[in-house]
């Protein structure tokens, strides 16, 4: 099978775009595609790589200089995360992107190019301020990777073990009391690193492997401001992250795929 070359995309991308109404020419001072419509003084550029790349990425903003209206093409791709993941990256930079099914030519396009206006997850800003607010000091490194990571939930768990390890075992509201974390009982009652255990009604002990934690940790750290922030849950599971308006440049083609 011959190597896929730039040039294969561009005969499926011009037939697209002239069934749009436009005139097509190919290398035009530097871009790979440059189309014209009679109704339209502006022009649409579209650039051409065999894959998604930090070079087409580049041109494709290059070409933002000249005209607001640049797509990026590419060849079909069968993965639906990684293509996703392009249409948003391509959004984000205002960028449309066209993906070319080579067997046949026909362009699909997947978005257009606009201005980028990303919706806020309230939930998740709340989560990433608690979770700042709460944790004590700054005990990991950034870049960090395969490694256990100390979050507030994790450092209040520690202060709960290092408290059973002096006291034994105790009621939730004991240990509450003592280390200053209020949700004391529903951490050791939840048990997400495997160190507690309940051993009668409202009594909580340290498993071996709290008492190896508590032991780790040397000591507790020392006790938080009362009035800090609420909970900060861990993951299910864890066991420690101008354009010209709303019209198209390049409407979706009537082919069928």
């Amino acid at each position: 099978m011959a190597k896929l070359r730039e040039t294969d995309l561009y005969a499926p991308v011009k037939v697209f775009l002239q069934a749009q109404g436009y005139e097509v020419k190919a290398e035009v001072a530097g871009a790979d595609v440059m189309a014209m419509r009679a109704d339209d003084p502006h022009p649409v550029i579209v650039e051409l790589k065999t894959g998604m790349t930090l070079a087409l990425l580049q041109q494709g903003i290059a070409r933002q200089s000249v005209t607001d209206f640049v797509y990026l093409a590419i060849p079909a791709m069968r993965g639906r995360k990684q293509l996703a993941a392009h249409v948003a990256l391509c959004r984000r930079l205002g960028l449309g992107l066209l993906t070319v099914r080579l067997r046949d030519g026909f362009v699909t396009p997947h978005c257009d190019p606009g201005p980028y206006a990303p919706r806020k997850s309230r939930p998740r800003q709340g989560r990433l301020l608690k979770e700042f607010q709460m944790r004590q000091g700054d005990p990991n490194t950034g870049g960090s990777n395969r490694v256990t990571l100390v979050t507030a939930y994790r450092q209040d768990a520690l202060r709960c073990a290092a408290q059973l390890a002096q006291a034994g075992p105790s009621k939730g509201a004991e240990v509450a009391r003592a280390t200053g974390v209020p949700r004391a009982t529903r951490i050791m009652r939840d048990d997400h690193y495997g160190w507690f255990e309940k051993v009668s009604t409202g009594i909580y002990a340290l498993t071996e492997a709290g008492q190896a934690a508590a032991a780790q940790a040397g000591q507790a750290p020392s006790v938080p401001d009362p009035s800090a922030p609420g909970d900060v849950v861990p993951e299910a599971g864890s066991h420690s992250a101008n354009t010209k308006g709303a019209r198209s440049k390049a409407p979706r083609s009537k082919a069928s795929g």
